[in-house]
Formats: C-alpha cells, sequence, structure tokens
C-alpha cells in the first residue's frame, strides 16, 4: 500500500512540472512592468517639475512686468491747440496825483499863524492855506506910505514953485536959468514920488507873498506846516496838491509791452483792497527805457475817487488787441533758474522738458508766446515730480477744462 502511494505521488508531480510556466520567465515579465512603471511615474514627475518651475517662472515675470507697469506714474495731458484771446497786459502799479503841486513859503517868511486847510479838502486857484504873521511888514507899510505922502508934499511945492516963477519970469523977474532949475526939482520931486509909492507896492506884495496860497484848484494831499512853525523860502515843500483832483497810474513794463501800447488805449484800474473797478486812459508812455530793469512806464490817467490814494498799490488791466497762441493752465507751467518751462510727453510716452515763454494771465489759463506750436501733449499736473525723459502714462483730456 505504501507503494502504490509513492507512484500517485511522484506521477502526479512529474505530471504538474510539465504542465506550469517556467518562474523565470515570470521574473523577468515583472521587472519589465516594474520598470515601465517607474520610468512613467519618474516622466510624470520630470514633467510636473517642469511645468511647477514654468508656472513659477511665468508668475515671477508677470509680477515684475505689473510690478513695473504699476511704477509708471499716470499724468493728465492736453493738447492746447490755438487759442485767440483779447490781448491785455497785466500789471500791478503805483497811485500818484497826475499833476502833484508842492507848495511851499515864497516870502521872506516868518512864524505861521494860522493853517486854514487840511489834507483831503478841495481848495481853489488862490485860497489861503496858511497865515504868517506880518507884524513887521505892516509897519514897514505905513512908513513907506508916510514916505509917499512926504514925496507928493515936495512935489506939490516944487510944482508951485515953477507955477510962480513961469508967471514972474516974463516981467523979468526971474532968469530963464532959475526956470529951469525950479523945473528940474519939480521932475525930481515928482521921481521921488514915484520911488516912494514904487517901494510901498514891493513891501505889500512881499507882505501878501507871506500867506501861503494854492497856484491852482485841488485837492490837498499833504501838510507838513505846524501853528507857531517859523517858515521861510528854504523850508521845503508845506502842502502838497493833486491839481483838480486828478489821479493816475503808474505800471513798469518791459519793453515788449510798451511797444504794443498806445496813448488813448482802455485800462482797468483795481486798488487793493478795493473790489471796485475804475476806468481810465493811457496818456503816456514813457520815452525812456531803464537801462538797469530794461522797462518803462505807461501812465493811466483816472478822475478823482476817494478809493484812490496816491502812494497806494493797484492791479492795471490794459487792452492791447488780439493775440493767437496756446493757452494753458497755471498748473502746467513750472519755474526754476533757467526759466519758464513745461513737460511734453512724447509718442513713445516719455517725458521732455520744454522752455516756454508765458504772456497774459487769464481767468482760462497763461498764453505762451514762445515754446509751444499747440499739438504738444503738455503735462496738466503733478509736473514738479517729473524729470526729463520719465516714462509715464497719459489721460488725454480736452482743452480748456
Amino acid at each position: 500500500m505504501n507503494y502504490d502511494s509513492k507512484i500517485e505521488a511522484s506521477s502526479i508531480d512529474a505530471s504538474d512540472t510539465h504542465g506550469e510556466l517556467d518562474p523565470f520567465a515570470d521574473l523577468d515579465q515583472q521587472g519589465r512592468v516594474r520598470r515601465r512603471r517607474i520610468i512613467v511615474l519618474v516622466a510624470i514627475a520630470l514633467v510636473a517639475v517642469l511645468a511647477l518651475w514654468w508656472f513659477l517662472h511665468r508668475g515671477g515675470e508677470e509680477d515684475a512686468l505689473s510690478k513695473d507697469a504699476d511704477q509708471i506714474p499716470v499724468v493728465t495731458v492736453v493738447a492746447p491747440g490755438r487759442s485767440t484771446v483779447a490781448g491785455a497786459i497785466g500789471v500791478t502799479g503805483t497811485l500818484a496825483a497826475r499833476r502833484s503841486m508842492p507848495v511851499g513859503s515864497v516870502g521872506d517868511g516868518g512864524q505861521v499863524r494860522e493853517v486854514r486847510v487840511e489834507p483831503g479838502q478841495w481848495v481853489s486857484q488862490g485860497q489861503v492855506l496858511a497865515v504868517i504873521d506880518r507884524s513887521v511888514q505892516t509897519q514897514q507899510i505905513a512908513s513907506q506910505q508916510a514916505q509917499v505922502e512926504v514925496a507928493s508934499a515936495d512935489a506939490r511945492i516944487a510944482q508951485a514953485n515953477l507955477d510962480r516963477a513961469l508967471k514972474l519970469v516974463d516981467r523979468g523977474f526971474i532968469s530963464k536959468a532959475d526956470v529951469d532949475k525950479l523945473t528940474a526939482t519939480r521932475d525930481s520931486a515928482a521921481a521921488q514920488v514915484k520911488v516912494a509909492r514904487a517901494t510901498l507896492g514891493q513891501l505889500q506884495a512881499q507882505t501878501a507873498r507871506l500867506n501861503i496860497l494854492a497856484p491852482a484848484s485841488g485837492l490837498v494831499l499833504e501838510r507838513s506846516v505846524e501853528l507857531g512853525q517859523v517858515v521861510s523860502g528854504g523850508s521845503g515843500v508845506l502842502f502838497r496838491l493833486a491839481k483838480d483832483g486828478e489821479m493816475e497810474l503808474l505800471a513798469a513794463l518791459s519793453e515788449d509791452d510798451l511797444a504794443g501800447l498806445s496813448v488813448g488805449q482802455e485800462a482797468k484800474v483795481t486798488p487793493v483792497g478795493s473790489g471796485k473797478t475804475f476806468i481810465g486812459h493811457v496818456w503816456q508812455i514813457s520815452p525812456v527805457i531803464n537801462q538797469t530793469s530794461r522797462q518803462g512806464v505807461a501812465r493811466v490817467a483816472l478822475a478823482y475817487d476817494p478809493a484812490l490814494r496816491p502812494g497806494g498799490f493797484a492791479s492795471v488791466t490794459i487792452q492791447s488787441g488780439t493775440q493767437v497762441a496756446p493757452m494753458l493752465p497755471e498748473s502746467a507751467i513750472q519755474n526754476d533758474t533757467k526759466g519758464s518751462f513745461v513737460y511734453v510727453v512724447d509718442a513713445k510716452g516719455v517725458a521732455h522738458r520744454q522752455a516756454v515763454k508765458t504772456g497774459l494771465v487769464t481767468a482760462k489759463g497763461v498764453i505762451i508766446t514762445d515754446g509751444l506750436s499747440g499739438s504738444e501733449k503738455v503735462v496738466m499736473r503733478a509736473g514738479g515730480f517729473l524729470n526729463d525723459g520719465d516714462k509715464v502714462k497719459t489721460r488725454l483730456v480736452a482743452a480748456g477744462r
């Protein structure tokens, strides 16, 4: 029984061995599959790493570009074009009397007994402004009047003697020579009367000149004399008058501005601190230019008004025809030691400094007389934060806004 069992077992083992695959072949197959899987996993990992690197690198570039873009300033620009504006010259000047009349003592002088006017009063020609003591001159006039009477009495006696002599000469009692002598005496006495009267008139005229009189009608601007003061011809100005109360504005203008003016042009004058505007006209243009300031004076005539005080400041706008030129807001114009300038943005978005010359300043803007054609893109604001060559982004607005 044991024999049979061994035979069956060996038979079974043999048959099983010949019926299954080779175990080494299975191992090779499994190794190849495993290697393929590893390669695929490595490839996938490599692709993932490359994708991650690309993503990070691309994102960094975009962030850098975005950051650079964020750092470029955005500025507002305007193409000003060319505007037609009424030409006008605006400056600040000094108010003064058109005809200032200084008044002083023209006589021998003396002590002031009375002052009859004050600044701000109107006076007429010949009106007494101040009375000077004349007690001495009064006595001199009285004495001279007596001298006139004495000379007149001598002249009457001389004439009477001559008349009597002429009646006796025909009878032969008086010679012709005596008559000539009496005639000369009469003529001398008459001349003495004239001398005495002339001296009296001189004293009276000198006395009359003691009082200080207004040389013409006008407004009293200044009073520089007080009661009891001793004055004479060397005392200087005691009163100052504005003839007929007429005023004027003295405006210092450049050579270019003066060249555009003519006598008779209208001017609007506004005193400092006053909201009232006065209409005047240019009545004189300086024929001389100051060699230091390169300016001349235009004088604007004004009628009297209490708001016009000599010595005060006033702004004046003088009409001077029309002008066609670019106009910019004041915020667009910068100034430094080299002069006025603006920033102009080119087609590539780069800001460039451009020197300009400014003209009339109006409520709408500043006229640019030189440096711009009007077609440029000019930075309206923030020019003070730019440098020549800076990259900018622009936002265009319509001119006049």
